[in-house]
């Protein structure tokens, strides 16, 4: 006997594949190892459902969560494995083989204060922006997508566009000015 299909899970999917950097950033915080990340997303996935699963039209509401929902749900989440596992004292110990492949390097101070600096730097380019450019800037990097900025701020998608790009690129110009290289991520 064939079951219905959920039509909750393509929202669900949509929603996490709406911002894949926030999910990475926390993992990246909490320096989470390949089985905790897809232990996160389930939760995030569960917490999701649970929160709008009942509404109706329940896959609108799932779809158009915004990035700051979706990062507060994912810390949430985050936290909450973190203290299961520690009320239940879990294996803190790893065979050093698997060790080097799983956990990610710990900035050192020296990381830090370049991370430190380079955010200091884009801050100004930030600001050297004009002023109707510098929001949706800010707003991108924060993990908001072009849709979102434009809903947020009351703008038309195409003004969104053209001042985020114009921005990245004034603020890319002005960053290659002060010396800053960069390599691209795929």
């Amino acid at each position: 006997m064939a079951t219905a299909p959920d039509p909750l899970s393509p929202a669900l999917e949509r929603a996490l594949g709406n911002f894949p950097g926030i999910l990475r950033r926390v993992c990246w915080r909490y320096r989470f190892s390949g089985s905790d990340v897809d232990e996160l997303l389930q939760e995030v996935r569960i917490r999701l459902w649970r929160a709008h699963g009942a509404l109706p039209a329940a896959g609108e509401h799932i779809a158009s969560i915004s990035a700051s929902y979706l990062h507060r749900t994912a810390l949430s989440a985050a936290i909450d494995l973190l203290r299961r596992r520690r009320a239940r004292g879990g294996d803190r110990t790893m065979p050093i083989e698997e060790q080097e492949e799983s956990l990610p390097e710990a900035p050192g101070p020296d990381q830090d204060l370049d991370r430190s600096e380079l955010a200091a730097q884009v801050e100004r380019a930030i600001e050297s922006l004009q002023p109707s450019r510098r929001p949706v800037v800010r707003m991108h990097l924060m993990g908001h997508s072009r849709e979102e900025i434009a809903r947020l701020l009351g703008w038309s998608e195409a003004k969104t566009r053209n001042l985020l790009y114009r921005g990245l690129a004034d603020v890319r110009e002005r960053l290659q000015a002060e010396g800053v290289r960069w390599t691209s991520q795929t």
